[in-house]
């Protein structure tokens, strides 16, 4: 992600970005600021979130936001398909828990169980209650077979180490799944709405 961020400034001649590589725990120390605002893109539940939270409050000028943005589905209103199906997610998940088993993996071990909400985590910090912010998802986004196949080696539950030598073959059955879906290979993909949990420094 460094390498791309690096190599698309370069190319558009944008000089005023500093690249750091650190866990978000370190931020004090690694990137002190001040920040008018500071965004976590589907990562915020990969650290402790606390403690993330209040050196992030730390680190923001007077004024300053912490953005937390995720894709949402569950609950909100979802749109017309613009007419081909669906991506059959349920059935390719079936398949990754046929390969790996019923214990979802990440990276070299598993994810962090969360049983709460990151508005929950945020009240108990100095930032206190969050704004939940929503902007429409992309109705009519459509992607094909090697795309989704793509998105689903992208995610750390079903990156294509954890398959080792079936990998091609997990890749073979779920083309073939999705070519008994649609036979010319295109699928509807509505990622939900974007929802943003804003929380300011006063």
């Amino acid at each position: 992600m460094l390498a791309e961020g690096r190599r698309t400034a370069k190319e558009r001649s944008i000089t005023n970005v500093g690249w750091v590589e650190a866990m978000a725990e370190d931020i004090p120390q690694a990137a002190p600021g001040p920040y008018r605002a500071v965004t976590f893109g589907l990562s915020f539940h990969w650290t402790d979130e606390v403690q993330v939270a209040e050196a992030v409050y730390d680190a923001l000028e007077p004024g300053g936001g912490l953005a937390l943005i995720a894709h949402t589905v569950g609950g909100r209103p979802v749109p017309p398909s613009p007419g081909p199906p669906p991506i059959p997610h349920e059935e390719i998940e079936a398949l990754v828990e046929q390969y790996l088993g019923p214990t979802r993996r990440a990276g070299q071990g598993t994810p962090p169980v969360r049983t709460h909400r990151f508005e929950d985590v945020l009240r108990q910090t100095r930032f206190g209650a969050p704004q939940a912010l929503f902007a429409p998802g992309v109705p009519d986004l459509l992607r094909d077979t090697e795309s989704v196949l793509s998105g689903y080696f992208s995610m750390s539950w079903a990156a294509p180490h954890l398959f080792g030598d079936r990998a091609e073959d997990f890749a073979a059955e779920v083309r073939e799944l999705l070519a008994a879906r649609s036979p010319d290979g295109l699928f509807w993909d509505w990622p939900g709405d974007t929802e943003v949990i804003l929380a300011r420094k006063p």
